[in-house]
């Protein structure tokens, strides 16, 4: 009996001290090593690993080493379907996502209409906005993905084996897309041939002239390699674009409040930091690619404008006619 009392009095002892440093099994989930997987789909040369890198950074330094996160870069983890369809399933905790999520929740799927934006400073105002924060939320219910933040890429340009400068340049155009059903209407709606293809292939398509051109921000172009098997870009800057650093919702349930602000604002030192490297050295890298023989044109942007907005209400009707309208009302057209 005594014994048995002995050890009553060591378990109300030790709840005793659980209560004092913080209430609940708070403690044992904050004591806890946490190890978390990121997937992307580019090469360490790019400008989204070097950003994993820094939320690494982040992560590790914010919880005193209790969570750390191991980086898979170049598709290793599949590519953008699979991360947001691992992320589902709580096999991958983070990936960074661009318009694949238009294929698992439609609203995003407007960000992607190539034109629909003229400038950075649109963009900006649209995803960092109240349409932003409802798109993020929808993205959430529909499928199960946290976006934590928005990261900036730079405008799309187009590289090709020929010379983009007027909107008859791109007619019968076999351009490679990503699987993105907005970019491939408006890509259409402006005479070219699109072709939907894993990222990982492109370098290779390119290569052995199954596909003729391919449209990236520029740094994504640089990282890639693209300026070793195409002769030009021309500066469309169709798309400004995004890709989000975004989160299993799955894994973000099974953590502590503790845990889930390190990583809010691991995220946000992250964004913050890729952000600045993208403002920094997109017209570096350009300028390198030049050097290295890259050709340069400059075509008529308001000429492919008008025929990718042919489309646009179109394809908003399938998707959310009033987020469509309510877009081209913030921007005040």
């Amino acid at each position: 009996m005594k014994k048995l009392t002995g050890l009553m009095a060591k378990a109300v002892l030790f709840c005793a001290v659980i209560a004092l440093a913080g209430g609940g099994f708070t403690l044992t989930a904050n004591a806890a090593k946490l190890t978390l997987k990121l997937g992307h789909i580019q090469t360490e040369n790019d400008f989204w690993h070097l950003g994993a890198l820094k939320f690494k950074e982040e992560l590790e330094k914010r919880s005193n080493g209790d969570i750390t996160l191991n980086i898979y870069p170049n598709s290793t983890l599949g590519g953008d379907r699979d991360l947001v369809e691992g992320m589902q399933m709580g096999t991958v905790d983070f990936g960074l996502i661009a318009g694949v999520l238009g294929n698992f929740e439609d609203t995003i799927g407007l960000l992607e209409l190539p034109y629909l934006f003229d400038s950075q400073e649109e963009f900006n105002t649209i995803i960092h906005g109240p349409i932003g924060q409802e798109i993020a939320q929808n993205v959430l219910d529909k499928s199960g993905v946290r976006i934590l933040n928005w990261w900036d890429r730079g405008p799309r340009q187009t590289t090709s084996n020929k010379p983009i400068n007027k909107l008859a340049d791109l007619k019968g155009l076999k351009i490679r897309l990503p699987e993105i059903p907005a970019m491939v209407a408006s890509w259409r709606a402006m005479g070219a041939n699109p072709t939907p293809m894993a990222w990982s292939e492109v370098y290779t398509g390119l290569e052995q002239n199954v596909i003729e051109a391919q449209e990236n921000p520029v740094p994504f172009i640089y990282g890639g390699r693209i300026h070793e098997v195409q002769k030009y870009i021309a500066l469309t800057d169709h798309k400004y674009e995004y890709v989000t650093i975004a989160m299993s919702d799955q894994r973000w349930q099974s953590l502590n409040d503790e845990q889930r602000k390190i990583i809010v604002d691991a995220a946000n030192a992250a964004t913050a930091y890729e952000n600045k490297l993208v403002l920094d050295k997109t017209n570096e890298l350009l300028e390198t690619m030049k050097k290295e023989g890259l050709q340069v044109t400059q075509p008529d942007k308001k000429e492919l404008a008008t025929a990718a907005r042919s489309v646009h209400e179109e394809f908003a009707k399938t998707v959310d006619l009033d987020l469509y309208k309510r877009i081209l009302k913030e921007l005040g057209r």
